[in-house]
């Protein structure tokens, strides 16, 4: 088992070998990510060397204390909190060799292929229909939508349908799309906000190699499970310090402008930098939890709280600062490679906002999960669990 010790040891060794200060940033993650130091409880030779998931805090302090550089890991939120852990679970090794390497140090950015216009809530309605060629390659058509990151993706998780015969649930398969490949077609989505950080992606004709299914044909809404888990994990559980996300601007702007304060603002700016605490404070505790195997259901209560949070205290900002809180900086087209929720302004983090209890799953689905996984309640009277989806009403 590999302690504490060891690790500080390693890094160290890492360090002597490639000191950051001389080395090019590109070749000192892959150096890292071969020492086993990206993500430590990985297996080795994939990045990790089979350490207790608590044990990576070691690492990443040392090595920020060097001066090293990081992933840049809110770029590359996709492929770190959803691929890899799909990736590393029901891959094949030559799967895992290929896609987790290049991953990890950000040289290929991934994103999901996975809500279409006709299946978001319920996603296992999808239509994308994968069919199975004489040569083993899958040929897919379809379209998806809400697609972060898609514009600057290499590659691409994507569910897809190849049994349209049997109920929702059972037909489905999970692939690793090439969107360099021809029939990829990526296309803008312009937001409330200006921008066009999401997009909607066109598959016709896509031809993917049965060597880039991930998992059993048929099996891939189990799979499917694992992403969706550590989405909502990636999204409402992130590490912060206190007064860390939304509720940060809000506090200094109260420091800041007293002329702005009123007696019925005060109390709900304390309501809600209290509640923003205990959701940081009940992050911190699921992280531990994951420290110790998969995350499960109880992601789901973490994105809910984040995606309310979020709206609550942006609205009050918007009201703390009156008119002031009217303004938008830039209505500028752009299509970012991130969500920047504290760099922009008070209007910007309200309009945008708005989208967290859309994406990552709806806030009404994820209060099902809640209520049938967590609490354990009879779960909703479903007419078409076993029903064929060809016979399903559109």
């Amino acid at each position: 088992m590999t302690d504490a010790a060891e690790l500080e040891r390693r890094t160290a060794q890492l360090l002597a070998d490639h000191p950051p200060a001389t080395t090019a940033r590109q070749d000192f993650l892959t150096a890292r990510f071969d020492a086993g130091l990206a993500w430590v409880h990985y297996p080795q030779g994939l990045g990790g060397l089979g350490a207790p998931r608590s044990l990576q805090a070691v690492v990443d302090a040392r090595l920020e204390a060097a001066g090293a550089p990081d992933n840049d890991p809110r770029r590359i939120g996709i492929g770190l909190g959803m691929a890899a852990p799909t990736i590393l679970k029901y891959g094949t090794d030559e799967q895992k060799q290929r896609f987790l390497r290049p991953l990890w140090t950000g040289e290929e950015v991934w994103c999901q292929l996975f809500s279409e216009p006709g299946a978001g809530s319920d996603l296992a309605a999808l239509g994308t229909r994968a069919v199975r060629q004489d040569g083993g390659d899958w040929v897919v058509n379809g379209q998806k939508v809400w697609t972060s990151s898609a514009h600057v993706a290499r590659w691409a998780i994507l569910i897809a349908r190849t049994d349209p015969d049997v109920p929702k649930h059972a037909g489905i398969t999970y692939f690793l799309c090439d969107m360099s490949d021809p029939g990829v077609e990526v296309r803008p989505l312009r937001q409330i906000t200006g921008e066009a950080e999401f997009n909607e992606v066109f598959l016709t004709d896509v031809r993917i190699p049965d060597a880039r299914r991930l998992g059993e044909v048929g099996d891939g809404w189990r799979v499917a499970q694992t992403t969706l888990n550590n989405e909502r994990v990636a999204i409402g559980g992130m590490r912060l310090p206190r007064e860390g996300g939304m509720i940060g601007p809000v506090a200094r702007t109260w420091r800041e402008r007293p002329e702005l304060r009123t007696h019925d603002l005060h109390q709900r700016l304390l309501k809600l930098w209290v509640e923003a605490e205990v959701a940081r404070l009940t992050g911190e505790r699921l992280r531990q939890q994951l420290a110790q195997g998969q995350p499960g259901p109880e992601g789901a209560g973490m994105k809910l709280a984040f995606a309310r949070l979020n709206q609550e205290i942006s609205g009050l900002e918007v009201e703390l600062r009156g008119e002031e809180g009217l303004l938008y900086d830039d209505w500028t087209m752009r299509r970012p490679e991130l969500v920047d929720f504290t760099g922009r302004d008070a209007g910007y983090r309200y309009l945008r906002s708005k989208g967290n209890s859309i994406e990552g799953g709806t806030s009404e689905v994820l209060l099902n999960i809640v209520a049938e996984r967590v609490l354990g309640l009879p779960s909703e009277p479903r007419t078409d669990k076993d029903v064929a989806w060809k016979d399903l009403a559109r």
